[in-house]
């Protein structure tokens, strides 16, 4: 079953909303096996409005609006969808005296506007709004196609849609649904361009899919499986999940929700591994993500955020000669701040970053984007040199994803990426 997403409102499309609606409703309708085509933003305009409810409905066998279902004169979704699927409403008489003990139980006077709120599919039926004065409404077709209008604040529209519209598929779809599925493994330390060279067999697959997603600092491979029962599609993503993994081996670092973070923390946890950070450009970007992660104060033991070349010598015990002639950005420096952080904490690892943000300090020999990432171990000290793009929230972030990698690949295999 085909379906599509109108939001309306021109608040959205000024920006002035973010539509946190239509992506919760775009994750729910997969499992059930609705496959969404396409998601339209219209403004408080009628004829617009009636635009593209129409061309969707060309499309599609079920077509959800959210918003518009309020009693003011620019409310004119049901008006509209009532129009363009022929199916005139009524006022319902339940609705009507439901509103009106809505108002009287908290000692306000209903203003008769509020009525159109009352106003219901004549072949279709209503869906109440336990949080709202908006209710729901299904508008039906002749030809056995559906419109769904759903009200606008997310307080109302989650519940609506896990109350109401769920169990409406389920009975619309019944013994013929399918299960739409996805997994997303996660990467780093590889671009988006290597990892299609190497998967590109597996992106030409029809049921499971996989298709790449980049993202800030790694890639995203999302494995999507229709079946007929949720156990089924699972196993078909797992065959294809362990054929990536064979390819990709070690720059798969998790799945789903998993981070770099939650990652290295329950790998140190797990190890009763200990950790000491040294940041320089970073500002305490890693050693945040780290104590994001819960039960993260049983491997991070501390951080220091030395951004002057003052705080490098005085808390780091960086050489003054190495600051003179090799610079706080160098390998000489990272090198020290990894070594020094791990014994000043007695822990297992030092992690340390400098470098260069931007958009200013750079130079033809040390341009914006070089960063010095620094691990010191047991077995030795480590340093890699990068040179990151994007501006100076990107290469920061960047430089935290590549000093997590750098630990994360050197626990796990023993190798620095």
């Amino acid at each position: 079953m085909r379906a599509e997403i109108i939001s309306v409102g021109t608040e959205l499309l000024l920006g002035q909303i973010v539509d946190t609606n239509a992506a919760y409703l775009s994750k729910r309708l997969p499992e059930y096996g609705v496959d969404l085509l396409y998601r339209a933003t219209v403004g408080d305009n009628e004829s617009r409005l009636a635009e593209a409810v129409s061309a969707a409905m060309s499309r599609a066998d079920l077509v959800f609006t959210i918003g518009g279902l309020g009693p003011t004169q620019d409310d004119l979704t049901k008006e509209t969808v009532a129009a363009v699927a022929a199916d005139p409403m009524r006022l319902d008489k339940e609705t009507a005296d439901r509103l009106r003990a809505f108002f009287a139980a908290r000692e306000i006077e209903m203003p008769e506007t509020n009525l159109k709120q009352a106003m219901v599919p004549t072949r279709g039926t209503a869906l109440d709004n336990p949080l709202g004065t908006a209710p729901g409404a299904v508008f039906e077709t002749e030809s056995g196609k559906a419109i769904i209008c759903l009200p606008g604040p997310p307080r109302e529209f989650v519940p609506m849609v896990d109350e109401r519209v769920v169990p409406y598929l389920s009975k619309r779809l019944g013994q013929n649904s399918e299960i739409i599925t996805s997994r997303e493994l996660r990467l780093a330390g590889i671009g988006e361009s290597t990892v299609e060279d190497k998967v590109k067999e597996l992106l030409c697959g029809n049921n499971p899919t996989v298709a790449p997603l980049a993202h800030t600092g790694e890639v995203h491979l999302r494995i999507t499986a229709k079946a007929s029962s949720l156990e089924e599609a699972r196993q078909m993503i797992d065959v294809v999940d362990a054929k990536l993994v064979s390819i990709l081996e070690d720059r798969v670092f998790g799945r789903d929700d998993q981070t770099l973070e939650s990652v290295v923390v329950e790998s140190l946890l797990q190890r009763n591994l200990t950790l000491a950070v040294a940041e320089s450009c970073t500002g305490g970007l890693i050693t945040s993500r780290i104590t994001d992660i819960p039960g993260s104060s049983g491997a991070l033991l501390f951080g220091v955020a030395a951004y002057s070349n003052k705080a490098k010598k005085e808390l780091l015990g960086v050489p003054g000669k190495i600051l003179e002639e090799s610079g706080a950005v160098s390998e000489q420096c990272a090198r020290a701040m990894a070594e020094n952080v791990r014994a000043l904490a007695g822990s297992d690892y030092g992690l340390s970053v400098t470098g260069i943000a931007g958009p200013g300090g750079g130079s033809p020999e040390k341009p914006v984007g070089l960063v010095y990432i620094g691990l010191a171990s047991g077995s030795g000290t480590y340093v890699r040199k990068h040179n990151l793009s994007g501006n100076r929230a990107d290469v920061k972030y960047r430089s935290s994803q590549n000093a997590l990698d750098m630990l994360r690949t050197f626990i796990l295999f023993g190798k620095i990426p």
